[in-house]
């Protein structure tokens, strides 16, 4: 058994695409949509690979036309997109989203697998990263081998007091300064094999597919500088020595 664990995919249909594994199931982790420029592909790739899939904040936000407030970072970008993402999904796309869990258990090859988009304590907002203790306090009494999780974009693969805990990354719009899609596969089911991978992909397109979308210049701006860097802000070049030292002059 082979299996395709994916998260955040952010309406980025050019970067799921990519993702050209063989699996025999697929774990979605939530965060289908919003961000970026193709919701309803997006939607219909995990309807289609029926996938085993749990609901994030944003598919819940989008679901049930929450609108946002904010003037900066990604709640800006959430704010002018979420619009666009509802008229572009069709109601039967709409349903799926409106319906899928917060959590979900599963049990493949006799691995307890837990599937959440934040933490089990909070399935749909709280971050934790990459932090052993905080997971293990969080999953002592949970009876599970794996707990699958996403919602920070962050890759990792970490014990928590004899359970895993999986972030595959984002596949649509990571933010951990390396923009190529991120995903993890399980071999054989085994958690022994458990594989973080990334893949490129022509980012350049996914970019001209929000570009041509009625969305404010700042939003495509910040679109871009996503994807391209792999984060919301440009990393900034370190300085040399002697502006350093002019300056300290």
């Amino acid at each position: 058994m082979r299996i395709l664990v994916i998260s955040d995919i952010h309406s980025n249909s050019v970067a799921l695409e990519a993702i050209r594994e063989k699996f025999d199931i697929c774990f979605c982790l939530g965060d289908l949509v919003d961000y970026g420029p193709d919701p309803a592909k997006c939607v219909q790739w995990i309807i289609d690979n029926k996938a085993e899939v749990v609901r994030g904040n944003h598919d819940h936000g989008t679901a049930h036309s929450v609108a946002v407030v904010g003037d900066t970072g990604f709640r800006y970008l959430t704010s002018v997109t979420r619009p666009l993402q509802w008229s572009a999904l069709d109601t039967n796309q709409r349903k799926f989203l409106a319906r899928l869990p917060i959590t979900k258990r599963v049990v493949v090859d006799g691995v307890r697998y837990l599937l959440v988009h934040g933490t089990p304590r909070d399935p749909l907002d709280e971050y934790l990263r990459k932090d052993p203790a905080a997971w293990a306090e969080q999953v002592k009494e949970l009876e599970v081998d794996v707990v699958c999780v996403g919602h920070s974009h962050l890759q990792f693969d970490l014990d928590a007091g004899g359970v895993r805990i999986l972030n595959p990354g984002s596949v649509g719009l990571p933010r951990d300064s390396d923009p190529r899609a991120a995903y993890a596969i399980i071999e054989n089911g085994k958690i022994q094999n458990i594989q973080l991978k990334r893949i490129p992909y022509d980012i350049q397109k996914a970019i001209a597919m929000n570009d041509a979308l009625p969305l404010p210049d700042e939003a495509k701006a910040m679109y871009r500088t996503c994807l391209t860097n792999g984060r919301l802000r440009p990393p900034v070049a370190p300085e040399s020595k002697s502006a350093v030292a002019e300056r300290s002059a």
